[in-house]
């Protein structure tokens, strides 16, 4: 089940990495957001919204050069939201990595 209703691979695709990964950054910032006001349904619906568009980034052929990077981004996402957080990520991490391509991207539409 898609839970960006509005979202098709190949628009996806269109996006340039940075793109992609500051509108993952969109989701990350409200599954934070909800969880500190105690929304837990709510963080919970916006952590798949994450892992949604995860893989589809993962499946972007054009990103398989940083396939490495994007798993492993995932592969701690899901590490510090879902399990026991071993490798003691915070949101402020969080926020911070996702920032970035926040002002990429931004830079990128010359904005």
């Amino acid at each position: 089940m898609m839970l960006h209703q509005d979202l098709d691979k190949e628009r996806w695709f269109k996006l340039s990495l940075i793109e992609q990964l500051a509108n993952i950054g969109c989701d990350v910032e409200r599954t934070i957001r909800w969880r500190n006001r105690g929304a837990l349904e709510s963080s919970t619906q916006a952590f798949w919204r994450v892992l949604e568009l995860m893989d589809l980034t993962i499946a972007d052929p054009k990103n398989h050069r940083r396939l490495r990077e994007i798993v492993r981004t995932r592969y701690i996402l899901v590490d510090h939201f879902v399990y026991d957080n071993v490798h003691q990520t915070t949101d402020k991490i969080w926020q911070n990595y996702f920032l970035w391509f926040n002002y990429a991207a931004a830079a990128q539409s010359g904005k």
